[in-house]
């Protein structure tokens, strides 16, 4: 995700909702590779995110690992780095899988 005004709070600096937009959307696109599409669908039932570096201009990269992986449940690291590999932030994600309703 680029680091650019859009994308800022107002001191200048990336904002923590913009980043947490980042990794919930990472996080739930890793839970739809494990699911049936057809029949199941992905809701994110908890995020925390901790803040750990400030960042103003760049580039920042979000990536899902996967912690638990159950038939309901899917829980998930997700590591947002910086273009040189900083940690920006840290979130764990939990996602409900449901049927879909006919």
């Amino acid at each position: 995700m680029p680091v650019t005004s859009k994308v800022h709070q107002p001191y200048g600096q990336l904002h923590g909702g913009a980043t947490a937009a980042l990794a919930e959307t990472v996080g739930s696109a890793a839970s739809r590779f494990f699911i049936d599409g057809k029949t199941q669908l992905v809701n994110g039932i908890e995020l925390t995110i901790n803040h750990i570096k400030s960042k103003r201009e760049g580039e920042v990269f979000a990536t899902a690992r996967n912690i638990h992986k159950g038939r309901s449940t899917h829980l998930w690291e997700v590591r947002i780095e910086d273009e040189e590999g900083n940690l920006i932030s840290i979130c764990k994600m939990t996602n409900i899988i449901l049927e879909k309703k006919s």
